[in-house]
């Protein structure tokens, strides 16, 4: 397993071995192709559907699953009619979401539901929750879709709270040293089992031929080396017989070779020929060194166990900030065009953070191509694609711009790291309550609603991910997966018109930072507001969707632009 930095604090460590070996999947593989996906343009969506039933989770009128094309997800839609006495409106609205979060921060309450107040304005209200957010899922019948929403709510209600539970009690469990770590001496050794070599050589060979062959599409050739040679480093750390070692290296350099070449006549018994010496070799280790290698074979499974769930993980999350702009915005956008039928076939579309940054990406590259997009208006909340000039709290993600870290990192289990410490910032003695000031100002958020948003609407992001988003942070700003195209340099050419909204106390996305991209834009089609007065109050990241007084100050200004932007 990937080590956890030892200057986290125990709580967060132990969640995050916890996130990390208890992620639930559903059983199917990723489907992402490594090729340019072709933008916006209309696809047929046979197996998108309403779901009969709603989970308790989702607080909409409706929950609707539509399928991503070249790929095995179901995206969650939750759906808000608007009520009969409210205006009527020619275009119906989507909600993007920031990066790990889910539907639940556009809705956390009844008097604090930014997706019920846009639908009591009379848009017909949608939030998408993109792949590994809230409520998607992997599978496709329709029965399983439902029980796998219902079983996807209990998680998010459930788990969260146990979480956070649990890390009051972290700090005794998180000292007891690991049982892999405790050596078997003395009359126990006499105990151990014996050494089953063909069970051995049966676990390596398969990892080796996972590595060769059945992760040539999600890993490049030189990532597949490098997860290889860290799997050799912990095989050499079980052998404390230097005399081995020379043995060792040569197995070792064959080994990757065949991994390396990928060449499939005869790969599987080279490879396996090639295991079944290794294995020999750590036979002949275990019987001549000291009684301290007599459970190898327990500790050699166990490594094999943790980087075969390593591996797991690197498959199952793989994907990136293209994904979601290339695949899942899109098909959410054709599926609520086909549901509602705008007259002008456009939407209005509104981004948090993240969300937003996906609108700015999509019309820059809507821009680039010199097609029309299928948005009236879009109004975007804390986003920017160039955070260069601004001292934004997302600089801690620096240290992620590293590929390797995708490898050795392959998931930020995000929701559990911040219900593990969650009591630690909102009751005495305070440790982390520098996290709430990332989150909200002073007495901005009712400590329900607040309590629910960081329990509740936080998920697990790639490294993947964060890798790409982390080119905002250089020379250029945000930059798609091959590093060549530069989303903020069209921006200029939309015809787009756009509201931009900051808050004055983000620390995340703060308001330099927003201005850098609003200036981008044709001064015709821009209006940026900043949110916060001097004296007070203050608006913080989460503030200018679920702050206490959104509903006055922000939500009145969303609606006047979108009303303005609302001709048929």
């Amino acid at each position: 397993m990937a080590t956890i930095p030892p200057q986290l604090p125990l709580a967060t460590r132990s969640a995050l071995r916890r996130a990390s070996s208890s992620v639930h999947f559903f059983t199917a593989t990723s489907s992402f192709r490594h090729g340019a996906t072709k933008l916006f343009l209309p696809r047929a969506f046979s197996s998108s559907v309403k779901l009969p039933t709603k989970p308790p989770l989702c607080t909409a009128d409706e929950l609707h699953y539509v399928s991503v094309p070249n790929s095995d997800w179901r995206l969650a839609l939750w759906r808000y009619f608007p009520p009969p006495q409210a205006p009527t409106r020619n275009h119906p609205l989507l909600l993007l979401s920031g990066v790990g979060t889910n539907a639940i921060g556009y809705d956390l309450s009844p008097g604090c539901s930014f997706a019920r107040h846009m639908s009591g304005q009379g848009f017909e209200t949608w939030i998408l929750e993109v792949r590994g957010a809230g409520l998607s899922t992997r599978v496709s019948d329709l029965k399983d879709v439902e029980d796998s929403a219902h079983e996807l709510s209990h998680q998010i209600q459930s788990t969260a709270k146990a979480a956070a539970k649990e890390a009051q009690v972290t700090e005794i469990a998180d000292t007891a040293p690991p049982a892999s770590d405790v050596s078997v001496v003395g009359e126990a050794s006499a105990s151990a089992s014996a050494w089953d070599e063909s069970k051995i050589v049966a676990r390596l060979t398969a990892t080796f031929m996972r590595l060769a062959e059945r992760l040539s599409g999600f890993l490049s050739e030189g990532q597949s080396v490098f997860m290889s040679a860290k799997l050799f480093d912990k095989i050499a750390m079980l052998l404390e017989d230097s005399r081995m070692y020379e043995r060792f290296n040569e197995i070792r350099s064959k080994l990757l070779s065949l991994i390396e070449s990928r060449q499939n006549s005869g790969l599987g018994n080279q490879i396996r020929e090639l295991t079944q010496r290794l294995v020999n070799l750590l036979d002949d280790g275990q019987k001549s060194v000291s009684p301290q290698l007599i459970d190898l074979q327990e500790r050699l499974t166990s490594t094999i166990e943790d980087f075969q769930k390593q591996l797991d993980l690197i498959v199952k999350y793989d994907w990136d900030f293209d994904n979601y702009l290339e695949e899942d915005v899109p098909a959410a956008i054709e599926y609520v065009r086909a549901q509602c039928k705008p007259k002008d076939g456009k939407l209005f579309a509104i981004g948090h953070s993240m969300g937003g940054i996906l609108l700015y990406a999509m019309l820059s590259r809507c821009a680039f191509e010199g097609r029309e997009p299928c948005l009236a208006a879009v109004a975007t909340l804390a986003s920017s694609l160039d955070y260069t000039t601004s001292d934004s709290a997302l600089k801690l993600l620096i240290p992620l711009a590293d590929p390797a870290q995708a490898l050795s990192v392959p998931v930020v289990p995000l929701g559990a790291l911040l219900a593990a410490a969650y009591p630690l910032s909102s009751r005495p003695p305070y440790v982390l309550s520098w996290l709430n000031d990332l989150i909200s100002a002073t007495d901005m958020m009712h400590p329900e609603q607040l309590e629910k948003l960081v329990l509740n609407n936080f998920c697990t992001i790639p490294a993947k991910l964060l890798i790409q988003l982390t080119t905002a942070f250089r020379e250029g700003g945000l930059r798609d997966r091959s590093g060549e195209f530069y989303y903020k340099d069209h921006l200029s050419s939309t015809t787009v018109p756009v509201l931009a909204l900051a808050g004055d106390r983000d620390l995340i996305c703060p308001p330099l930072a927003v201005e850098d991209t609003v200036k981008l834009f044709p001064e015709n089609l821009v209006t940026y507001k900043l949110l916060g007065e001097p004296d007070g109050p203050h608006y913080a990241h989460y503030d200018l969707v679920g702050g206490r007084l959104a509903v006055e100050q922000v939500y009145p200004c969303i609606t006047e632009f979108l009303s303005h932007h609302d001709s048929a």
